[in-house]
């Protein structure tokens, strides 16, 4: 029994001897990974899709004639989404034309005026000049010579008011030329507008107008999101962001694609402030119940073009970002 128990208190101390080293081993692979690997590298799995969406908002008031794009359509900058009925739109750059041609007569008339004034001035200051000349000599009569001054004083004052709506001016560039022409590009840029094009190349999303509706300016009707120019924002735990800045290298996977997809990133900038600091009610931190949080600050993250074209991403989906700190 000795020799028995003396051999098991033997195997034991060998078990615990190799299970000691198993633990020491696993552990200073543990240390030697994190010191050599993963203190390089900071992750999150609180990561989004994200994109700077356009509202296609019209900007003139009208009935919707047609409407030309359904949710989920791929469109490019440029394509007609919307059109509103241009009768009422039209009917007033013909007016604004008409009131252009209008002025355009008036002010043409304005430098012929002008003329005319001045050639007459020009006539009268002559016969009054000869006048003068003979004035003393009794060849004609105080009364006669006072009317001949008068007429040329006449004119010359004619001259002066006509000469005061050209001066320093020409047909094209005179102010009331220039405010009917301001009307006109106004009317035409109304025109123009009830024709929407979609403002950048994306995805229609949030489609909430019909054929016959009435739309008003400023009222959103859908929204394009430009798929090709998303990027993921990563909220950080404020402790793992000590060694990250701008240009580091990012690795992510998405939960659309799973682990096998691998995107290619570049932080781009860390958000100016936390979360809750944003919130639509912010924490009052200053109560007798305070609590420590650790607080998450986003990090904008461009991806490579050449993934998402090979991936395409979609705004909101989940994201795990590890960005590369070893720099």
């Amino acid at each position: 029994m000795t020799d028995t128990s003396a051999g098991l208190s033997e195997t034991r101390k060998k078990l615990f001897t190799y299970l000691g080293l198993g633990v020491a081993a696993v552990a200073l692979i543990a240390v030697g990974y994190w010191f050599f690997v993963g203190s390089h590298y900071v992750s999150t799995d609180n990561a989004y899709v994200n994109v700077s969406s356009a509202q296609v908002t019209p900007l003139t008031n009208g009935k919707v004639m047609d409407v030309r794009v359904h949710d989920s359509e791929q469109v490019n900058k440029g394509d007609v989404l919307v059109v509103i009925d241009p009768a009422d739109a039209q009917l007033l750059v013909n007016q604004a034309e008409a009131g252009y041609g209008a002025t355009l007569r008036k002010i043409r008339t304005y430098f012929a005026q002008a003329a005319a004034r001045k050639a007459d001035c020009t006539r009268t200051r002559l016969d009054y000049q000869r006048r003068a000349s003979i004035q003393n000599t009794g060849a004609m009569s105080n009364e006669e010579f006072t009317s001949y001054r008068a007429a040329y004083e006449a004119s010359c004052a004619a001259l002066q008011a006509a000469e005061a709506l050209t001066a320093n001016t020409t047909v094209e560039n005179h102010p009331e030329v220039q405010a009917a022409k301001a009307q006109l590009d106004t009317a035409k840029l109304n025109l123009s507008r009830t024709i929407i094009t979609a403002p950048v190349t994306g995805i229609v999303a949030q489609r909430n107008v019909q054929i016959g509706q009435m739309v008003g300016a400023g009222r959103p009707i859908m929204t394009v999101v430009p798929v090709q120019d998303v990027y993921v924002d990563a909220n950080f735990k404020e402790d793992q962001l000590a060694k990250v800045h701008t240009g580091q290298k990012v690795t992510l996977t998405s939960d659309l694609y799973g682990s096998s997809v691998k995107f290619h990133g570049t932080v781009s900038g860390l958000g100016g402030g936390t979360g809750a600091a944003f919130a639509v009610i912010p924490a009052q931190n200053a109560t007798g119940n305070w609590i420590k949080v650790v607080q998450r600050i986003p990090v904008r993250i461009a991806l490579d073009p050449a993934d998402l074209k090979a991936h395409p991403l979609r705004v909101g989906l989940s994201m795990k970002a590890s960005i590369d700190v070893s720099e």
